[in-house]
């Protein structure tokens, strides 16, 4: 059965982009060439990519625009994959290969039961909707790109009076430049072994 895996870049101080709706500056202090190499690797590995409304109009806005010399790869696969879009007020998408569904638990279940087991479901960003899946139930993995940034300021990515829940680590990988991504396999909210993957080695 294919994975879902929540992918985001978050700050020190937890916050997944600042005040304003899709300011991701800090991002800019993450990337480099392993990061750049991981992106490139989720296009290989993906059945289908998810978004919640806010994540996806600006998803669909920068690589719908973004100059072909720029991240050509990622921009292939961005635009070319299959998209889930959650949203009980959007009536449609325009953005290739996208559907919009106002139940979409309902369609990631069924996306996992028919998508490869080799290929993976990602949720990019979307705090709102990766608090929704967690509590469902529906996430295998939560993979967090730590960068070290203080914002002061911003949109939190785990929400505020959530119930407490444990995670289980799978692996740590730090990058040269002091991005430290983490691989968790979440449990429930009773404090039972976190559902998901294998424990694998940590790396050092």
């Amino acid at each position: 059965m294919s994975k879902v895996i929540i992918w985001v870049l978050v700050t020190l101080d937890g916050y997944f982009e600042g005040e304003e709706k899709w300011d991701l500056g800090f991002h800019g202090e993450a990337w480099c060439e392993e990061l750049d190499a991981l992106s490139r690797s989720f296009g290989k590995n993906a059945s289908c990519l998810v978004f919640g409304r806010t994540t996806y109009e600006g998803m669909k806005n920068y690589w719908t625009t973004a100059d072909e010399s720029e991240a050509s790869e990622v921009r292939t696969f961005m635009n070319a994959l299959p998209k889930l879009v959650a949203s009980h007020t959007l009536p449609q998408s325009d953005w290739n290969n996208t559907r919009v569904m106002s139940d979409i638990a309902a369609g990631i279940r069924a996306l996992k039961a028919d998508a490869a087991p080799d290929k993976n479901i990602y949720v990019f960003g979307s705090a709102k909707l990766s608090h929704a899946l967690m509590s469902e139930g529906l996430v295998d993995e939560l993979m967090l790109a730590i960068v070290p940034i203080q914002l002061g300021k911003g949109t939190p990515f785990f929400k505020e009076g959530s119930a407490p829940r444990r995670f289980r680590l799978i692996e740590t990988r730090p990058l040269p430049n002091g991005t430290l991504i983490l691989r968790y396999a979440p449990g429930d909210h009773t404090g039972t072994e976190p559902h998901g993957p294998e424990k694998s080695e940590v790396e050092p």
